[in-house]
Protein backbone atom coordinates (compact mmCIF):
# COMPACT_ATOMS: atom_id res chain seq x y z
CA UNK A 1 0.00 0.00 0.00
CA UNK A 2 1.21 3.44 -0.89
CA UNK A 3 0.22 6.60 0.95
CA UNK A 4 -1.65 9.60 -0.43
CA UNK A 5 0.13 12.75 0.66
CA UNK A 6 -0.72 15.58 -1.72
CA UNK A 7 -3.83 17.73 -1.62
CA UNK A 8 -4.87 17.07 -5.25
CA UNK A 9 -5.02 13.33 -4.50
CA UNK A 10 -7.31 13.92 -1.51
CA UNK A 11 -9.51 16.30 -3.52
CA UNK A 12 -9.84 13.78 -6.38
CA UNK A 13 -10.92 11.10 -3.90
CA UNK A 14 -13.45 13.52 -2.37
CA UNK A 15 -15.06 13.89 -5.82
CA UNK A 16 -15.31 10.11 -6.15
CA UNK A 17 -17.50 7.61 -4.33
CA UNK A 18 -18.28 8.24 -0.66
CA UNK A 19 -19.66 5.78 1.92
CA UNK A 20 -20.48 6.90 5.45
CA UNK A 21 -20.53 4.59 8.47
CA UNK A 22 -20.89 5.44 12.16
CA UNK A 23 -17.14 5.40 12.73
CA UNK A 24 -15.62 6.59 9.44
CA UNK A 25 -16.22 7.95 5.98
CA UNK A 26 -14.61 6.16 3.06
CA UNK A 27 -13.88 8.09 -0.13
CA UNK A 28 -12.64 6.17 -3.18
CA UNK A 29 -11.73 6.79 -6.78
CA UNK A 30 -9.65 5.07 -9.46
CA UNK A 31 -5.92 5.78 -9.33
CA UNK A 32 -4.72 8.07 -12.15
CA UNK A 33 -2.96 6.25 -14.98
CA UNK A 34 0.26 8.23 -14.43
CA UNK A 35 0.88 6.88 -10.92
CA UNK A 36 0.70 3.14 -11.58
CA UNK A 37 -1.80 0.55 -10.43
CA UNK A 38 -0.97 0.23 -6.72
CA UNK A 39 -3.52 0.52 -3.95
CA UNK A 40 -3.10 3.93 -2.31
CA UNK A 41 -4.58 5.14 0.97
CA UNK A 42 -4.79 8.43 2.87
CA UNK A 43 -6.14 9.48 6.26
CA UNK A 44 -7.66 12.70 7.49
CA UNK A 45 -9.29 14.07 10.62
CA UNK A 46 -10.72 17.58 10.91
CA UNK A 47 -10.98 19.78 13.96
CA UNK A 48 -14.57 18.59 14.40
CA UNK A 49 -13.03 15.45 15.91
CA UNK A 50 -11.28 17.43 18.63
CA UNK A 51 -7.87 18.79 19.45
CA UNK A 52 -4.55 17.53 18.14
CA UNK A 53 -4.44 14.62 20.56
CA UNK A 54 -7.86 13.34 19.50
CA UNK A 55 -7.14 13.84 15.80
CA UNK A 56 -3.86 11.95 16.04
CA UNK A 57 -5.52 9.12 17.98
CA UNK A 58 -8.30 8.89 15.39
CA UNK A 59 -5.78 8.72 12.53
CA UNK A 60 -3.76 6.05 14.35
CA UNK A 61 -6.92 3.94 14.72
CA UNK A 62 -7.76 4.43 11.04
CA UNK A 63 -4.23 3.45 9.99
CA UNK A 64 -4.44 0.23 12.02
CA UNK A 65 -7.88 -0.59 10.61
CA UNK A 66 -6.65 0.03 7.06
CA UNK A 67 -3.57 -2.14 7.66
CA UNK A 68 -5.85 -4.98 8.79
CA UNK A 69 -8.57 -4.73 6.14
CA UNK A 70 -7.21 -3.14 2.93
CA UNK A 71 -4.57 -5.78 2.05
CA UNK A 72 -7.35 -8.39 2.03
CA UNK A 73 -10.29 -6.38 0.66
CA UNK A 74 -8.81 -3.41 -1.18
CA UNK A 75 -8.55 -3.35 -4.97
CA UNK A 76 -5.32 -2.36 -6.67
CA UNK A 77 -5.70 0.63 -8.95
CA UNK A 78 -7.89 2.57 -6.49
CA UNK A 79 -7.26 5.40 -4.06
CA UNK A 80 -8.96 5.28 -0.66
CA UNK A 81 -9.26 8.10 1.86
CA UNK A 82 -10.45 7.29 5.38
CA UNK A 83 -12.00 10.30 7.09
CA UNK A 84 -12.38 10.22 10.87
CA UNK A 85 -15.81 10.79 12.41
CA UNK A 86 -16.61 11.33 16.11
CA UNK A 87 -17.37 7.60 16.40
CA UNK A 88 -13.81 6.75 15.38
CA UNK A 89 -12.61 7.55 18.88
CA UNK A 90 -15.34 5.81 20.88
CA UNK A 91 -16.27 2.75 18.82
CA UNK A 92 -14.53 -0.51 19.73
CA UNK A 93 -11.93 -1.67 17.25
CA UNK A 94 -13.80 -4.73 15.99
CA UNK A 95 -16.78 -2.52 15.07
CA UNK A 96 -14.40 -0.11 13.34
CA UNK A 97 -13.07 -3.01 11.24
CA UNK A 98 -16.63 -4.12 10.39
CA UNK A 99 -17.55 -0.57 9.36
CA UNK A 100 -14.52 -0.35 7.08
CA UNK A 101 -15.29 -3.75 5.54
CA UNK A 102 -18.92 -2.80 4.89
CA UNK A 103 -17.91 0.55 3.38
CA UNK A 104 -15.36 -1.16 1.12
CA UNK A 105 -17.91 -3.72 -0.09
CA UNK A 106 -20.44 -1.00 -0.94
CA UNK A 107 -17.75 1.11 -2.62
CA UNK A 108 -16.53 -1.78 -4.77
CA UNK A 109 -20.08 -2.48 -5.96
CA UNK A 110 -20.45 1.16 -6.97
CA UNK A 111 -17.01 1.25 -8.64
CA UNK A 112 -17.89 -1.87 -10.65
CA UNK A 113 -21.17 -0.34 -11.84
CA UNK A 114 -19.41 2.91 -12.82
CA UNK A 115 -16.73 1.04 -14.81
CA UNK A 116 -19.38 -0.99 -16.66
CA UNK A 117 -21.04 2.13 -18.07
CA UNK A 118 -20.09 3.14 -21.63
Amino acid sequence: MERLKTRPDFLRAARGIRRVTPSLTLEACPTPQTTGRALRVGFTASRKIGGAVERNRAKRRLREAAAAVLPLSGLAGNDYVLVARPGTLTRDFSSLLEDLGAALAATHLKLASVKDRP
